[in-house]
């Protein structure tokens, strides 16, 4: 063995003694607290090792900390708000049909959320059709329709849909020659399936204006809305406690296990917990 390989070797167990006998530094400021004009707090993160490990890379921050995304099977998709709150995510869909666009149909794809997720697709959402095949579509009135076969009424595609009448933002663009229905797919194949037969779609939600009149309070605009679920454990709600040293809820990257970040270190517990060189972990890393 030549004496350069012994050395690199040598080297090499150094490093890896002294990285496992020595505790990790505080990783706490890794973990960012904005993407842009949007507030990054738990459950979510954009930083390994921050939030819940349910979450774990599916928001990217990118643009120089400015463009939030969503990681889905389906591509990245900008998020253009989170709510704690009600929690869920709007996100944008550029592929999807605009105002702008009138009879100009852009090719789509359809939008889908891993199902084994912590993730679902809002039923507050609205989808609308433009120009499907009637061979291969039902585009019927719904209420009319319904009456007449009650059978396939979940199959049909409305027609006679508020929203057709009433595009969001849109006034009058739509000509003679587009067709509009309304249709809410219940699985990501029949969402596949209604674009193999129609030329676009785009997804409306159902935002409150805060006026407190029940379904009158509800406005109209364009955009995804993605439901989440928010896990709240006591190990977190201790460590952001700001009695108990404020801080950082997040994970071990290897095996996925609760940590609190402090500025002093990371812990199992909470940062002004008395025994805290006993629980400190050791090795562990969080941010990026």
């Amino acid at each position: 063995m030549s004496p350069l390989h012994t050395y690199s070797m040598f080297f090499t167990v150094l490093i890896t003694i002294l990285l496992q006998s020595s505790p990790t530094s505080s990783q706490s400021h890794l973990c960012r607290s904005s993407c842009g004009n949007i507030p990054i707090n738990y459950p979510f993160s954009i930083d390994d090792g921050c939030g819940s490990p349910y979450y774990r890379h599916m928001l990217i921050c990118s643009d120089n900390n400015t463009k939030l995304q969503l990681r889905t099977p389906s591509g990245k998709y900008p998020v253009k708000s989170i709510s704690y709150s009600d929690p869920h995510l709007l996100i944008s869909d550029p592929y999807m049909w605009k105002c702008q666009d009138r009879d100009n149909f852009r090719p789509t794809r359809s939008f889908s959320i891993d199902s084994s997720t912590h993730f679902t697709v809002s039923l507050q959402n609205d989808y609308l059709f433009f120009n499907c095949d009637p061979e291969k579509v039902i585009v019927e009135p719904k209420p009319l329709y319904c009456e007449r076969f009650p059978d396939r009424c979940d199959s049909s595609c409305d027609s006679s849909s508020y929203l057709c009448r009433h595009l969001p933002e849109c006034g009058p663009v739509l000509g003679s020659r587009v067709s509009c229905c309304s249709y809410y797919p219940k699985a990501t194949q029949s969402l596949r399936l209604m674009l193999q037969n129609c030329a676009t779609y785009t997804s409306v939600y159902w935002r409150s204006n805060g006026a407190g009149n029940g379904p009158y309070d509800q406005v109209a605009e364009y955009g995804i809305r993605v439901d989440y679920e928010f896990p709240v454990t006591m190990k977190c709600l201790l460590c952001q406690e700001t009695t108990k040293g404020g801080g950082v809820c997040g994970f071990d990257t290897r095996t996925q296990e609760f940590l609190c970040l402090c500025k002093h270190g990371n812990v199992t517990t909470y940062c002004k917990d008395p025994n805290f060189e006993k629980h400190k972990r050791i090795g562990a890393v969080a941010g990026n």
